[in-house]
């Protein structure tokens, strides 16, 4: 069984810094591409940003800039910085991994959320 547990969400004035962590946790063989996406009120689920097990990433044309992905593949851990948040920003935010399992299965995980609140 994998979990990814988050932690880090809250709320901030705008402009204001965050950071966002996801561990996964059980058994398997590796983490493959780990990142973020957010649901804002009413709308869809939308990426955020992806970093892959071999180093590349990918943000969303609205957090270029502002956001940064960071993992420890030791720690099986992704993590999300962001800076200069803006009330857009406001959202819950989803962890999400493509984890390998020992018999060489890929499988999505979701985290369960942690809410992100900007405002003054």
């Amino acid at each position: 069984q994998v979990r990814l547990v988050e932690s880090g969400g809250g709320l901030v004035q705008p402009g204001g810094s965050l950071r966002l962590s996801c561990a996964a946790s059980g058994t398997f063989f590796s983490t493959n591409a780990m990142g973020w996406y957010r649901q804002p009120p009413g709308k869809q689920r939308e990426l955020v940003a992806v970093s892959t097990d071999g180093g590349s990433t990918n943000y969303a044309d609205s957090v270029k800039g502002r956001f940064t992905i960071s993992r420890d593949n030791a720690k099986n851990t992704v993590y999300l910085e962001m800076n200069s948040l803006k009330s857009e920003d406001t959202a819950v935010y989803y962890c999400h991994a493509v984890v390998m399992s020992y018999t060489r299965i890929s499988r999505d995980y979701w985290g369960q959320g942690t809410q992100v609140t900007v405002s003054s």
